[in-house]
């Protein structure tokens, strides 16, 4: 660095030693003293004893939001400009303002990621990455030591196409880009909670396209704004689009037929969140259903990750498309001798009894054949809520069946097997050479 700079940031740094120790310091002090309370004691009134859930304006604490820095950054230039109107000094505004800004675009880019990548465990990583890098930009420019290193920065140029890129504009760019990428997540994340509150089954389905849609089309014209914004000649990149295309067609086949199977599936609704379908051997609930794969969960909670692709174009069994009504069975049998049609409507009365069994459909009792060591009967019943699990509800059935067999007296038959042991045979006496000679079996 040169020493024209080096003098000017210790001018900078004697100028608000200064200001620090000017009998007017305190009029300064206090402004900002009273515009935090004032940010505070608003936010706490607006945000009431809880925070919304999945809010932006308001977090976890009073300082968390938005609101509170955008507040604080507000008033914190009100009092600046009213302090100016009394002719008082405002150096250290100076430092006040620019921190403020850094904490306001701080709880924004965090707030905004928190609700857009609600599970991610890299937002963490982020909140910290943004803070250092806003925190360091205010002291180099307080310090005036920002406007010497954009300068240096901008000394550093090459050719791109017929577009003379600077490294200033690259970074100027990519901060631009996050900018806009965060203001875009923002508004899509309004949207699509706007979108999706009350919606359910089919409604639910085309209302998360339609967000997914929003989503796509305003990150990729917030990036062209972006790059527009800072000069950059948007032509100097068709050679990176054509490249871009040709992995996409040769490189990314499954990863872009997997995102378009996954607007096929959300805009056609022939698969629903809430639906219990069976994909390859799987069976399970759908909860989600993003651009690129689908969730299945088991009522073991087990989940299945299935690609999109899979659901286009294999066979896929829906339990509850057209009717949530699924058909259950449990086989059982009784003795031979049971009078089987004297106890069939009091298991069908016994299998009402179940809270989960469907009066309609009825249930029913088939004599489904006639066993080895007994008569099979198979128990069929319906329910409505296959979400809630069909194991418990065929356990249930079973356990009112069995009531009934023991208060009744009927007889569950086991296998029984009859040995029969053949004699053996006559031994004959050879008087001749005394010996005993077994006969031949016939």
């Amino acid at each position: 660095m040169t020493d024209t700079s080096s003098l000017t940031i210790q001018l900078t740094l004697a100028q608000f030693l200064a200001a620090l120790t000017h009998p007017l310091a305190w009029a300064e002090l206090s402004a900002v003293a009273v515009s935090v309370l004032l940010a505070w004691f608003v936010v706490r009134v607006l945000r009431g004893p809880k925070a919304p859930e999945g809010s932006i304006w308001f977090g976890r604490r009073i300082i968390d939001g938005v609101l509170f820095p955008t507040l604080l950054l507000a008033l914190t230039y009100a009092a600046r400009a009213l302090l100016v109107t009394l002719g008082m000094p405002v150096t250290l505004f100076k430092i006040a303002l620019p921190m403020m800004v850094s904490f306001a675009v701080i709880r924004l880019s965090v707030q905004v990621l928190s609700v857009a990548f609600p599970r991610s465990s890299l937002v963490r990583l982020a909140e910290r990455t943004i803070s250092w890098m806003a925190w360091a930009a205010v002291v180099a420019w307080i310090t005036g030591v920002l406007p010497q290193v954009l300068d240096e920065l901008d000394d550093i140029h090459w050719k791109l196409g017929a577009s003379k890129v600077t490294l200033r504009n690259l970074l100027e760019g990519a901060l631009s880009a996050g900018f806009v990428l965060v203001i875009t997540l923002w508004i899509s994340a309004a949207i699509e909670a706007r979108l999706l509150k009350g919606a359910e089954g089919g409604q639910l389905s085309l209302r998360k396209v339609a967000a997914n849609v929003v989503r796509a089309l305003l990150t990729f014209v917030g990036l062209l704004m972006a790059l527009s914004a800072v000069g950059l000649d948007l032509t100097a990149f068709s050679v990176l689009g054509g490249a871009v295309g040709v992995g996409v067609g040769f490189g990314l086949q499954k990863l872009a037929a997997n995102y378009v199977s996954g607007f096929v599936i959300l805009a056609e609704r022939s698969l629903r969140i809430g639906d219990i379908v069976k994909v390859d051997q799987f069976e399970g609930r759908i909860t989600d259903i993003t651009t690129r794969y689908t969730v299945l969960r088991a009522p073991n909670g087990r989940e299945a990750i299935v690609p999109n692709e899979t659901l286009i174009t294999s066979t896929v069994e829906n339990l509850s498309l057209a009717d949530r009504n699924i058909l259950l069975t449990s086989p059982v049998s009784v003795a031979y001798g049971t009078d089987v049609p004297t106890l069939i409507p009091h298991i069908v009365e016994a299998m009402r009894q179940v809270p989960r069994v469907l009066s309609e459909p009825p249930p029913q009792v088939l004599l489904s054949n006639f066993g080895a060591d007994g008569l099979d009967l198979t128990l069929c019943f319906w329910i409505a809520d296959p979400e809630n699990g069909q194991g418990n509800v065929r356990s249930a059935v079973n356990l009112s069946v069995l009531a009934l067999f023991n208060e009744r007296g009927v007889d569950i038959p086991y296998p029984q097997r009859v040995v029969r042991v053949a004699p053996p045979p006559p031994v004959v006496e050879t008087a001749a050479a005394g010996l005993l000679v077994q006969p031949p079996r016939a």
